[in-house]
């Protein structure tokens, strides 16, 4: 899983080593034509959500994931043949409606394989290696533009990144499909009395290990949920930076000063922040069973990071570059959010509809994103990064409701266990209730 979803990071950002390898003159792009392939990606993405959370629900969750790994790297290998704007759009959908399964796959197989103490942590390990592909990325990028620079070869360089990490996901969606089952009745490598304990051990998270049967009202309850909404507009405001920074984030660096090629070498450290930010936080957030304000600390300091770089004079390159780095830290909230879904929402109809809306959101910020560095605005972009701080601001007070909504419902579901009279039904954990119907259910904070 860590391996799959620091390359579903990586695949969707090469476009940004790209963007300082000469993609642009090689396919012509003109005008704001980066911008909307920056965004294209979210089109599909954003297109083929709902459908893919129902087709995980209905199919064999670890086959449909490998299925769309597999897809997704072969198509993100199609790029090295384009040589238009046209192809690069195609290319740049299909990548979107491939990869929009891995991330609410991933939190069904969390909610089903780990319990509630431990989904924070776990939601916060295999998001980190977006970290680590920002790491790996940066270094394969500049290896091959440093090679094909001095030793030139029939393939621009750009096109060698796009092959190579494409045929390396495909790769590693054929191990995926042979190594993660189903769920855990159909766990190869665990023995038939594991299996059952697999089972017993999730029973305290009152969520089961999936139903494949859709119910009309746990959607009718997702889409009144006000925890739901307040879920999907952090998604949308937060990723509107997201969407901005990770395509934009070389030709960032290359505003503070720095050559193209040290563009793609000096943004891996900013991998080093997410991975130690996400592994602690998702850390913390567990041991103290307060994932949402700890979570907060890294969007603070990420709103700091962006100061640095709107407030430093543009001498100061190695400040704004720190400052870049600290703005690393902001998907914290993001992933403490993901978990959540997997922790705080039951009923498993809910559950994928509530992930597909949250993505949805997450979609629809990526692809304001990019719009919001306009070419006009090169090479500082001082609009975007104001408009990044003000987003994460907005963000801040979000998360805020969302922590205390969940201890208000907590305190209604205490009162409710407290009458004279109440009784639990008998294996309740495993009945596809809702949240809001099982008075058992304990939000996590």
């Amino acid at each position: 899983m860590c391996v799959v979803y620091g390359l579903n990071y990586l695949d969707k950002t090469s476009i940004s080593y790209a963007s300082v390898m000469g993609i642009k003159k090689d396919i012509g792009l003109v005008g704001d034509n980066y911008q909307w392939l920056g965004s294209m990606f979210y089109f599909g993405y954003i297109a083929w959500e709902y459908p893919t959370n129902r087709l995980l629900q209905r199919l064999p969750l670890g086959k449909y994931s490998s299925f769309n790994v597999i897809m997704w790297g072969a198509t993100l290998a199609c790029f090295a043949a384009v040589s238009n704007f046209a192809g690069a759009v195609a290319v740049r959908f299909f990548l979107g409606v491939f990869e929009s399964a891995v991330t609410p796959g991933f939190a069904l197989l969390t909610s089903q394989w780990y319990t509630k103490a431990e989904q924070g942590t776990r939601v916060g390990i295999w998001f980190s290696f977006n970290g680590w592909a920002q790491i790996f990325g940066g270094l394969v990028a500049y290896a091959i533009s440093k090679g094909t620079t001095q030793h030139p070869a029939s393939l621009a360089g750009w096109k060698i990144v796009f092959l190579f990490i494409g045929l390396l996901t495909s790769t590693i969606g054929v191990i995926f499909l042979f190594v993660v089952p189903d769920s855990q009745l159909n766990a190869r490598w665990l023995s038939k009395g594991d299996r059952i304990l697999a089972i017993e051990r999730v029973r305290i998270n009152q969520q089961g290990i999936g139903n494949k049967h859709f119910k009309m009202y746990q959607l009718r309850e997702a889409l009144i949920d006000p925890l739901t909404w307040a879920f999907v507009f952090y998604a949308l405001v937060a990723d509107i930076p997201n969407g901005g920074i990770s395509n934009f984030f070389s030709q960032l660096i290359t505003s503070f000063g720095y050559t193209s090629e040290q563009s793609l070498l000096y943004g891996t450290p900013g991998g080093i922040v997410e991975v130690v930010a996400l592994v602690v936080c998702g850390y913390l957030g567990d041991r103290y069973k307060n994932r949402i304000l700890i979570a907060t600390s890294g969007l603070v300091i990420a709103i700091l990071g962006m100061a640095l770089i709107v407030g430093l004079p543009l001498k100061s390159n190695s400040g704004r570059l720190a400052g870049y780095y600290l703005t690393q830290s902001s998907p914290t909230p993001f992933v403490a959010f993901l978990s959540l879904i997997a922790s705080n929402v039951a009923g498993y109809t809910k559950k994928t509809t509530v992930a597909a809306l949250y993505l949805i959101g997450y979609c629809i910020g990526n692809i304001i994103g990019p719009q919001v560095f306009r070419p006009k605005d090169a090479p500082r972009y001082v609009p975007a990064e104001i408009t990044i701080i003000a987003c994460w601001a907005v963000c801040l007070v979000d998360m805020f409701f969302i922590y205390w909504y969940c201890r208000r419902q907590n305190s209604k579901k205490a009162a409710i266990r407290a009458q004279a009279g109440y009784v639990k039904l008998e294996n309740q954990e495993f009945l596809d209730l809702t949240d809001r119907e099982n008075p058992e259910f304990v939000y996590t904070l």
